[in-house]
């Protein structure tokens, strides 16, 4: 077990409130359970996202694409804070200034790992210069691209399995933002996949 592995995150009830604290392999394994993330989106002057191809070593989702990079807040730990440190320690990058733009709630079972993914995740926002120096970590990421984030998701209705399950609904926080909050309600629900062993309500 990495020692990430070992890590506390947040759980909570359906509505974003605290419900106690898990280990990062508790949360994960089947049937999961509900806790906070994060996910970023780094947005270029022209509009486009990064996206990270996940390292082989994931235990879930390796190799997948995704967003520049996701994560976990400790109890307590403010999601901006948490976030910069996993540009830093992924991308070798930032701090950025990030803004939240949505929550996504999600279930994911990777049928590789047999790990799970269960949570309530926020949706943050940096704007970012065109050079933004990158030095990835190759123990956490294999390679990194930019793309247009409509053209995105027209690849990931095309080859879903390509991409990690939450990205789909990521991306549909940033082209249709709702704000800090599960949209004023209850939390969203993404959009499945078409694979029944990764429903994805989305991260």
């Amino acid at each position: 077990m990495t020692s990430r592995e070992t890590h506390l995150v947040e759980l909570v009830h359906d509505d974003g409130t605290t419900d106690g604290a898990a280990t990062v392999a508790e949360a994960h394994q089947p049937p999961g359970r509900l806790h906070r993330a994060f996910s970023v989106l780094l947005v270029d002057p022209s509009g486009r996202v990064l996206l990270q191809r996940r390292a082989a070593a994931k235990t879930r989702f390796p190799l997948r694409w995704a967003n520049a990079c996701c994560g976990h807040p400790a109890p307590g730990e403010s999601l901006v804070e948490a976030a910069n440190k996993r540009l830093s320690e992924e991308l070798g990058t930032g701090p950025v200034e990030l803004t939240e733009v949505g929550v996504y709630v999600y279930y994911a079972e990777d049928p590789t790992t047999g790990r799970v993914e269960f949570e309530y995740d926020h949706v943050l926002r940096a704007d970012v210069p065109a050079d933004l120096p990158l030095r990835p970590d190759p123990t956490e990421v294999a390679e990194v691209r930019w793309i247009d984030p409509v053209h995105l998701e027209t690849e990931l209705d095309v080859d879903p399995r390509a991409y990690a399950p939450w990205l789909g609904g990521v991306v549909n926080r940033l082209l249709r933002p709702s704000g800090p909050g599960p949209d004023g309600a209850g939390p969203p629900s993404g959009t499945p996949t078409d694979d029944a062993s990764e429903r994805s309500g989305g991260r």
